[in-house]
This record gives structure tokens, sequence and C-alpha cells, in this order.
């Protein structure tokens, strides 16, 4: 892939839907580093939950990229993660299978891991994972007469996430060449 394909912040998360406990909705923020490009889609599926909802989160945003690109994928998703990371190029020279219990057994979600193995033959695609709804500690921002007390926490929620994120990651890209940013991110 040339060095000049654009950058893009790749950011998904998905939900059960309330209404209907068997259906999920996925959401995912797909931004080109410098802010010009923005794109962000919510889609429900009937009947699909979990670890295949995840992969659908991603394979969506990825296969809305119109050129070949080089995507940072924000996911709080460890089975997505570790699947790019550690797994594609077990399953695709096992077959699509796996060794469980001595036997070799098809790959669970076969089909998207197949799509988003493709995608990889144009796109080259970073993993991060993030949980978004974790708690973190604020540290209160005016000095504390009071030493009992403690740093208090609240939940960063998607949202926030992708601004901080799409924030950072501008700001960064301006100040660093892409080696630079790519480190900054962890993504080397």
């Amino acid at each position: 892939m040339r060095s000049t394909a654009p950058h893009y912040l790749l950011m998904s998360e998905t939900r059960t839907v309330e209404e209907k406990p068997d259906s999920g909705r996925w959401r995912f923020v797909l931004e080109q580093i410098d802010g010009t490009n923005r794109i962000e889609v919510t889609d429900e599926e009937p009947h699909v939950r979990g670890e295949r909802l995840q992969l659908l989160a991603v394979l969506r945003g990825l296969e809305a990229l119109e050129q070949p690109s080089r995507v940072t994928l924000v996911t709080p998703s460890r089975y997505v993660g570790k699947g790019l990371r550690n797994g594609l190029d077990v399953w695709r020279d096992n077959g699509w299978c796996w060794e469980r219990f001595g036997e070799m057994t098809p790959i669970k979600n076969q089909d998207l891991w197949q799509r988003i193995d493709r995608s990889m033959e144009f796109h080259r695609i970073d993993c991060r994972i993030w949980n978004f709804d974790r708690m973190i500690r604020t540290v209160p921002s005016q000095p504390d007469t009071n030493p009992l007390q403690r740093s208090r926490k609240r939940r960063i929620r998607f949202d926030s996430a992708c601004n901080q994120i799409s924030g950072m990651a501008r700001m960064v890209a301006d100040r660093f060449s892409n080696t630079g940013f790519r480190r900054a991110y962890g993504c080397a």
C-alpha cells in the first residue's frame, strides 16, 4: 500500500435493542485523520447479537471506505481484536478452521471473518481495544482542602470517546509525521 493512502479512525460499538432482546444495534464512526470526511452509521440487525454483531459493525465501517486506506480501528471488542491480531492468518492457513480438543472445527462467524480478511487485502488495519463504557477516575480540577475527598468516577460514552479520539488524532497528525502518529497511538 502506498504511504499516501488516507488514514482513518474507525470506532465501532454494539448494543442490544431493549424492545427486542434477540436483536442488536451496531454503530460505527469513520473519520479521516485530517477531519475532512466523517461518516456515522447506525443500524439494527434482527436476531443478531454478541460477537457476530461486533464483527458486523467493524465490517460495515471497512466496507464504507472508497479506496485503499490505513485504518486505526478502535473497538471495545476483545473478540475482534484477538481475531485481527492472532486469528486471521492461522484460520486462513487452516481452511478457516481451528483446533478444538484435537479436532479441526470451523471457526465461528466464518463468513464475516472472510469478508474482513478480504478487506485487509486493500486496507491496512491497526486495532486498538477501548471499552467506551468503562468507569474512569477524574481528579477534581480544584485543589481540595479536605484530604479525605476522593476522585470522582464517571462513565465515558461512545459519543464523547469519538469526539475525544478524533480531536486527539487531528492534533497528533498536525504535529507529527505519519510515523509519529502511529507511534503515539501504539500502532507502529
